[in-house]
């Protein structure tokens, strides 16, 4: 893994690294007095820094992580929201969905490095990206009913994709958390590794997919994710336009000549 090369700030409490050249983009969770609850605030900076990463055509890949030693995200701000009226919590409303939202809606993969607790929104921002890799200090779940709510940041939705409707509804309904050993067995998390290294581990599978053509890692991306849950042949007709964007683009072009010429393609992304 490269040294770390640029840190880009959104407010006070996330931050944007870039690795490999400028093709990994470290997204960072840096709250640690709070164990990065998630505040209107630090919602509105993640859909910012979301935002600028989307809109970054060098990117190809992004990685999720937290700074705080102890969790990854224990979901949202509940002192913040103690103090709230119905009316605040109506406003704040979009601020949250544009936050889970703008990970969701990455259009390159995206990888959580999990360690510690992910509950509630924690977990739903993991939920969000395409792969998780946990270490054995992790702790997942989504226990809003316990506190009077659902999840919102698209748990509800995107874990039953997971791990089918059934084991969902158990784990949402008993708010159950889930430690790191039955999370992969159970397909919550998809890899575990040992103490401390889930970012590491993270990174280096970033880089490895971050080798790869960004015209085709994006193509894929959108295929799989407007394909699911349509049927086969509605499916086979995403993946088809998915196809024929990159079937005559320039990546296409040099990665045949890479194969052919056996080196290493230099991407145009393009």
């Amino acid at each position: 893994m490269s040294e770390q090369q640029q840190e880009q700030r959104y407010g006070e409490w996330v931050a944007v690294r870039t690795h490999e050249g400028g093709h990994v983009a470290e997204l960072v969770l840096d709250r640690p007095k709070a164990m990065n609850a998630v505040s209107t605030e630090m919602g509105r900076r993640i859909a910012e820094a979301t935002a600028a990463l989307a809109a970054d055509t060098t990117v190809r890949a992004v990685v999720l992580t937290s700074a705080h030693e102890r969790a990854f995200c224990v979901g949202a701000d509940l002192k913040e929201r103690n103090s709230f009226t119905d009316a605040d919590l109506a406003r704040q409303r979009p601020h949250a969905r544009a936050c889970y939202t703008g990970v969701l809606e990455l259009p390159v993969p995206a990888i959580a490095a999990v360690h510690g607790f992910a509950l509630g929104g924690g977990y739903e921002l993991a939920l969000s990206c395409d792969l998780i890799v946990a270490d054995d200090t992790a702790v997942v779940g989504l226990p809003e009913v316990s506190v009077g709510v659902i999840p919102g940041g698209g748990g509800t939705q995107l874990l039953p994709r997971r791990v089918g409707a059934a084991r969902a509804a158990e784990l949402i309904f008993c708010a159950r958390r889930v430690e790191a050993a039955e999370a992969r067995e159970l397909g919550l998390v998809d890899r575990v590794v040992p103490a401390g290294r889930d970012r590491a581990e993270a990174l280096a599978l970033a880089a490895r997919i971050a080798a790869h053509s960004p015209v085709g890692l994006r193509a894929a991306k959108r295929a799989l994710r407007l394909g699911h849950g349509l049927d086969l042949r509605a499916g086979l007709e995403v993946e088809d336009a998915a196809w024929r964007s990159v079937a005559f683009s320039a990546d296409r072009a040099e990665g045949v000549a890479a194969f052919n010429e056996k080196r290493a393609p230099d991407w145009p992304g393009l």
